[in-house]
């Protein structure tokens, strides 16, 4: 047995990776072991210099930064098991890394699309689960919340509870990102979304042996057919479902309500520190991506409208000089 099959072998039997993490290992492997042999190598003979020449070969080849960077971690890894097993003296892939990606933009809707989507009445829909799935909507574009936040609400509040939502202060009690705690306001749409969810919630066949079975998904605010608590997958399907049906151009993510929340609060208020308090961003650094997201915004509205926008035929837009300065500036 080669190399790569004793050291695949250990990761699939010995640290039980997933079956597909283990499936990407051998083909990056495979790669290296292609390139170790196109250059007269043996795997256990490769250096760093082999190393930066094939990665430069990839991003050449059009790469993408962050897929280079799998393919390292994946090498990496491989080098240092070899090491562990005595087969080398240095790991040559532990100084080597992947070209500095830009940070790509969040996708966001426009006010109106987000609004197409939140008024969206589907007479066709089972009447249960559209009062489910217009208050999941409404709670992700309303509050900004995660789609493992939304999931990880509970009917009520009690001491076991992740998180839920207090109608009557107009709040939304959430567990985020390392177990931190945060309260959300809860729009008045949202809360609207959220009552009549509410009146018909515990209509559910399926509910009364869902609690015997599972108290704790059960509990859980927005349920399926089940009984029992909604998952971030069916999550993601139902928002695809209605977003197509809401007549927009691409299907919608829970991310994006998220993206389109804080952009648009952040268009209306300019309040970043708000803005990083409501996402539950634990540095501002995070936040900032909204303020290019924002300044996008503003320079295609100007493009289109202002009638000084093009003053010459061969000049581009004064929208789009903004943005290029706005990206060059620190």
């Amino acid at each position: 047995m080669d190399l790569v099959e004793r050291y695949l072998e250990h990761v699939r039997v010995e640290r039980r990776l997933a079956a597909r993490t283990v499936e990407l290992y051998s083909i990056h492997l495979k790669t290296l072991a292609e390139k170790a042999a196109a250059a007269g190598l043996a795997v256990d003979k490769v250096q760093t210099v082999h190393v930066r020449r094939w990665m430069a070969q990839l991003h050449s080849a059009g790469r993408e930064s962050r897929g280079i960077a799998l393919v390292l971690s994946c090498w990496r890894s491989f080098y240092r098991w070899l090491g562990n097993e005595g087969l080398v003296v240095a790991n040559p892939v532990q100084d080597v890394h992947a070209p500095k990606a830009g940070r790509p933009l969040p996708k966001a809707l426009a006010v109106d699309e987000a609004v197409q989507l939140a008024d969206l009445h589907d007479a066709e829909a089972d009447p249960w689960a559209e009062a489910r799935d217009r208050a999941i909507v409404e709670l992700l574009y309303g509050c900004g919340l995660r789609v493992g936040e939304l999931t990880g609400l509970d009917a009520r509040a009690s001491t076991t509870a992740r998180g839920w939502v207090d109608l009557d202060a107009g709040e939304a009690n959430v567990l985020g990102k390392g177990s931190k705690r945060r309260i959300v306001p809860l729009g008045a749409k949202a809360a609207e979304a959220l009552r009549a969810w509410l009146a018909v919630r515990d209509d559910c066949p399926a509910l009364g042996a869902a609690r015997l079975r599972d108290p704790e998904g059960a509990a859980a605010l927005f349920i399926g057919r089940n009984g029992t608590r909604f998952s971030a997958h069916s999550v993601w399907t139902q928002l695809r479902r209605r977003s197509l049906k809401a007549g927009l151009n691409a299907p919608v993510h829970p991310h994006m309500l998220r993206h389109s929340f804080a952009s648009h609060v952040l268009q209306s208020s300019s309040d970043l520190r708000a803005v990083q308090e409501l996402l539950g961003h634990a540095n501002i650094s995070t936040t900032q991506v909204y303020t290019r997201l924002d300044f996008q915004h503003l320079a295609k509205a100007y493009d289109a409208a202002h009638p000084r926008a093009q003053a010459r035929d061969e000049a581009p837009p004064i929208g789009e000089a903004l943005r290029k300065n706005k990206s060059r500036s620190p």
